[in-house]
């Protein structure tokens, strides 16, 4: 019987899908193990990034020697605050191993199957295109130093970003979406503008997400965050940190209090601003952020050509006069050429790629 190497590859993808966002610096990782053409074992990595996909699959089950591992992800081969994956491949006496992507990290990058191969293990890089921009954002960690950025706008039929009399443009299937987004990043990023005006919370309210809050970071540069807000509330609950200039130390007192933490910068005036910026964020440990902001942060995010990936939902109804934008759509409007399949009823959602990484 011929081995469909792409079904169980792509069975390892949905299982490493699962925990996009939650797994720290490390990446997720799904891993599929395979005896008698049949799949006795499966796991992803754990939460936070510890322990690995691989070591979960593979202590699940005693009888094991001789099956084929299938992963997303080339095994690693060092020893970090775990042992190399390949450690509990040899212990288990793995006889093949296929993985879809060579790990970046240079401690294992293209050193797995050297290895594997060398202890009379099978191994192969079996590259799936279905899957090819899965691990777009580690490669960005990797390679820059810096977290994954995508950002998301929602705008009237009519290019109109703020609804005067509603809270909400687009309709109950776009939000969703945009809680399926929320929950595949570690982190949200907003503006003390945005969430004063609409007093959100920024988390996850749909079934099966069990209200997932990613941690927070909130641009507020003068400390204008109101001190009456829903989030105000949850601080206990989730990381929250408020990134503002150096010269408002007095006043960060009082938000300290309520239980935020500061991060303090000069500026962030220009790409290099940004980039000490989320350079800095990433050392906290965050490696996927999503942004959901006013025009003027995005616009200048797109400016320096910081977003990775930008979702522009467009509602089936006009406001109007009860519309208004508080900065320029060049930018967005241009990028309303590929529209994703979703079925959002009246709503479109365009998906634009950017492919400086």
């Amino acid at each position: 019987m011929t081995t469909n190497h792409n079904h169980y590859l792509d069975l390892a993808f949905q299982l490493a899908k699962k925990n996009l966002g939650k797994t720290g610096l490390n990446p997720t990782v799904g891993s599929v193990v395979v005896k008698n053409n049949a799949v006795i074992s499966s796991a992803v990595t754990s939460i936070n990034g510890r322990p690995h996909s691989e070591f979960n699959a593979l202590n699940k089950v005693k009888n094991i020697s001789g099956a084929t591992l299938y992963t997303t992800l080339e095994p690693c081969t060092h020893l970090g605050k775990t042992p190399p994956c390949v450690n509990i491949i040899l212990k288990k006496k793995i006889k093949n191993v296929y993985y879809a992507f060579e790990d970046p990290d240079i401690r294992t990058f293209k050193k797995a199957k050297k290895f594997l191969i060398s202890r009379g293990i099978k191994a192969r890089l079996i590259k799936s295109k279905k899957h090819k921009n899965f691990y777009k954002s580690y490669i960005i960690n990797k390679k820059k130093g810096v977290p994954y950025i995508a950002a998301k706008i929602a705008m009237s039929k009519d290019y109109l970003t703020i609804n005067k009399k509603n809270k909400w443009i687009t309709n109950d299937k776009s939000r969703k979406i945009v809680h399926l987004l929320r929950s595949e990043h570690d982190s949200i990023m907003s503006t003390s503008k945005s969430i004063n005006l609409d007093n959100s919370l920024l988390n996850c309210r749909i079934e099966g997400l069990n209200y997932y809050k990613p941690d927070l970071f909130i641009i507020d540069l003068n400390l204008k965050l109101k001190k009456k807000l829903l989030l105000n509330k949850i601080l206990k609950k989730r990381k929250t940190y408020l990134i503002t200039k150096k010269s408002n130390d007095k006043k960060t007192i009082f938000y300290k209090k309520l239980g935020y933490k500061i991060i303090l910068v000069n500026s962030l005036e220009n790409k290099q601003d940004l980039f000490l910026l989320f350079a800095k964020i990433y050392k906290l440990g965050y490696s996927r952020i999503f942004v959901e902001a006013g025009l003027n942060f995005l616009n200048t995010l797109l400016r320096n050509k910081i977003i990775k990936d930008l979702y522009i939902f467009i509602s089936g109804r006009k406001l109007g006069k009860n519309g208004k934008n508080n900065g320029s759509l060049k930018y967005f409007k241009k990028f309303l050429t590929k529209k994703t399949t979703i079925n959002l009823n009246d709503d479109k959602l365009y998906k634009k790629e950017f492919k400086n990484v």
